[in-house]
């Protein structure tokens, strides 16, 4: 997901906003607030202990279920989820009504008593817990959308057990519903049907993750959160429940979709999956016209901006259509719908690449606007593809409406006035979250890292490569502003995304684990090597749940090294790292160099030594040297020096450089100061 306030950094950079903390006015702040914030990050730093900081982690012990080499053991199992659903969108009360059929399987060896749904519709109404949290906050309307009439109107609510249908018990807390099984539901491949009918109003603003908005002569509705679905019970927590607050998102399970939405004739609808009644819905134009796209690498307007809205671009008749839709293996399921859309596709191999948008999205006065998404959607698609993992749906769709930002299997939600750079990094990001947490299922709500800064991860290399070669995330995932932000947060990568200070979530979510990856790949492993492992990752864990132990086994296996150290201090422990020259002496023809870790977390040394003469020579000290001392001392006889510094190329995200460097031509000058 993209919002501004999870990813203020991407507004930062392409829109230039500057970010002021809570309460800052811009203007320079005091000297005794200085001081006084300088105490407090100095409070961060600690005395290197090299026994703590090499011990092993506290990792859950392999078993059947999940390996030693972090990959799915002979026993792994999950559940699976299947729905049908069949609703009808009333575009004059802004409601959705209809039923559902969800069809679990108790893969698990544990017999179920009852079962867990998600009710996320119920954070809208005025009490829920994620209402009075936002209250609590001062009333962001981000998370909100709350008003008198929201969440679920739950009607009947039946089970078919072996062909017998039941009217069970069943309770509602907020965002969660308990469903109370009069007998157990067996293990390895028990099966029940839950029959539910519901409705609710759609909300304006839906927690910016879905809504309505209101454009020229029409309205878009982007459709997320909507029907009740299953939590996940796993391995490792039994069932998964948590109410939805608005800030930490899903985890759920896969399953197939049979979707039918019916929608005012005017409508035009895209959501989720294959569309399977093309010829009811569609004119023969436009079927040809997607035909065409199928095989072309720029955009073909399916529906033009002079067509939208028309009577000509709709089937000829005056009742509600019904739209068809299916989709294998998928965790989840949105869709939107616009009397006004602007249509237009491309293709890239099996892959119809779609944007929706309204008129007003283009862009204007030589400045790109949605008319570009189609091109956006289609590299990320492509990029990811080679250099990760295949994309493995049918369709890539990018919607415009009143989302920032939001992700769903084969449709994304973006804002419909971004432009520009922004509009690119968007798209970028919110197509990327197919990778994760689509095809990987991880557990969004408790590991947000593994979620937002393994997708800003690989967004980070996306932008490299459309760009030519420069960061599209430069500014954010620099290695300064990683340890200008280590210095701010509070809570190691580990805290779950609802126990997050929101105006943290950005660093600690998104950019630092992704700057964490990046020096992971760059410093330590090697590209080859991190991407191999990184690439063994996404396919064990396809359409599965790791955990982190999983992710750190599978790195560890591609490595054939132990990188318990690293997780340690990066992501279980709010560490810092800080890298000091602590001595620079010369006796005789030898210089003698001490490097101090003077942070929690240890990292290789690179040392760059400039002679007299302009020579320069590296010294890689690897990791391993500090599991003795928090001191590495470099004795070096390669003539008189005149200048040391530690990670010259600011690669790793040191939270004070001014101790890298010691000074030039004379020695004994105390570390950090310059002799110019």
């Amino acid at each position: 997901m993209m919002t501004s306030g999870k990813m203020l950094a991407f507004s930062t950079l392409t829109l230039g906003l500057a970010f002021l903390p809570d309460g800052a006015s811009g203007q320079e702040p005091d000297s005794a607030a200085v001081e006084a914030e300088w105490v407090r990050q100095d409070s961060l730093r600690r005395i290197f202990d090299p026994t703590e900081a090499f011990a092993p982690l506290p990792l859950p012990e392999p078993d059947d279920v999940r390996t030693a080499a972090g990959s799915p053991g002979e026993g792994y199992w999950q559940q699976r989820a299947d729905y049908d659903i069949d609703v009808v969108l009333d575009a004059g009360r802004h409601t959705i009504s209809g039923s559902e059929r969800i069809t679990y399987t108790n893969n698990s060896p544990d017999s179920l008593r009852s079962l867990w749904l998600q009710l996320d519709q119920n954070l809208f109404r005025e009490d829920s817990y994620g209402a009075q949290k936002a209250e609590a906050l001062g009333g962001e309307v981000r998370h909100g959308g709350f008003f008198d009439k929201g969440g679920f109107d739950i009607g009947a609510v039946t089970l078919d057990r072996d062909g017998q249908t039941l009217v069970p018990e069943y309770r509602v807390e907020d965002t969660m519903m308990e469903i109370l099984l009069d007998e157990p539901l067996p293990p390895s491949g028990g099966e029940v049907a839950i029959d539910i009918d519901f409705s609710f109003v759609i909300p304006e603003t839906g927690g910016d993750r879905m809504g309505r908005q209101e454009i020229r002569r029409g309205v878009i509705y982007q459709l997320a959160q909507w029907y009740p679905r299953m939590f996940t019970y796993d391995d490792v927590n039994g069932w998964n429940q948590s109410p939805f607050l608005g800030q930490g998102e899903w985890y759920l399970e896969y399953g197939d979709f049979d979707v039918s939405l019916t929608v005012p004739r005017d409508f035009v609808v895209t959501g989720t999956g294959e569309l399977q009644n093309g010829e009811d819905v569609l004119t023969p134009q436009q079927l040809d016209r997607l035909e065409a796209a199928r095989m072309s690498v720029g955009p073909v307007m399916i529906i033009d901006m002079e067509e939208a809205g028309d009577d000509s671009t709709r089937p000829v008749g005056d009742t509600p259509l019904t739209w068809h839709f299916q989709a294998e293996s998928v965790r989840d399921f949105a869709w939107a719908a616009s009397d006004r859309f602007v249509w237009d596709a491309a293709g890239y191999e099996d892959v119809l690449v779609m944007s929706f948008y309204p008129e007003e999205s283009i862009g204007t006065q030589g400045f790109s606007g949605w008319e570009r998404s189609t091109e956006y959607l289609r590299h990320s698609v492509q990029h990811y593809s080679e250099q990760w993992f295949p994309y493995p749906y049918p369709v890539a769709i990018n919607v415009a409406g009143l989302a920032l930002g939001m992700e769903y299997p084969m449709i994304v939600f973006c804002h419909f006035q971004a432009r520009g750079a922004f509009l690119f990094s968007v798209t970028d990001h919110e197509i990327g979250h197919t990778w994760f947490p689509m095809i990987v299922g991880s557990d969004e709500r408790r590991y947000a890292w593994m979620d937002e800064g393994f997708n800003t991860f690989i967004n980070y290399y996306s932008g490299i490569e459309f760009s030519g070669g420069e960061p599209i995330l430069a500014g954010q995932m620099s290695p300064g502003q990683i340890a200008d932000d280590t210095r701010r947060i509070r809570q190691p990568l580990l805290t779950p995304a609802d126990d997050i200070p929101e105006v943290e979530l950005g660093v600690q979510a998104y950019n630092k684990p992704a700057a964490v990856l990046v020096m992971l790949r760059e410093k330590i492993l090697g590209p080859e090597v991190f991407d191999a492992g990184f690439r063994a990752y996404i396919e064990e864990w396809a359409y599965k749940h790791p955990q982190p132990a999983d992710f750190i086994r599978v790195m560890e296996e591609a490595a054939g090294r132990d990188l318990e150290w690293f997780f340690r201090g990066w992501v279980y422990e709010n560490g810092v790292l800080d890298q000091a020259l602590a001595s620079v002496s010369r006796d005789g023809d030898t210089t003698t160099v001490t490097v101090e870790n003077r942070g929690g977390i240890p990292m290789p040394v690179e040392l760059r030594i400039v002679y007299q003469d302009g020579s320069e020579e590296m010294f890689d000290i690897p990791v391993e040297r500090w599991a003795a001392d928090e001191r590495i001392t470099l004795k070096v006889a390669g003539g008189r020096v005149r200048h040391v510094q530690l990670d010259p190329d600011g690669a790793l995200a040191d939270i004070d450089r001014s101790n890298n460097v010691w000074g030039r031509g004379v020695l004994g000058r105390r570390p950090g100061t310059s002799s110019r």
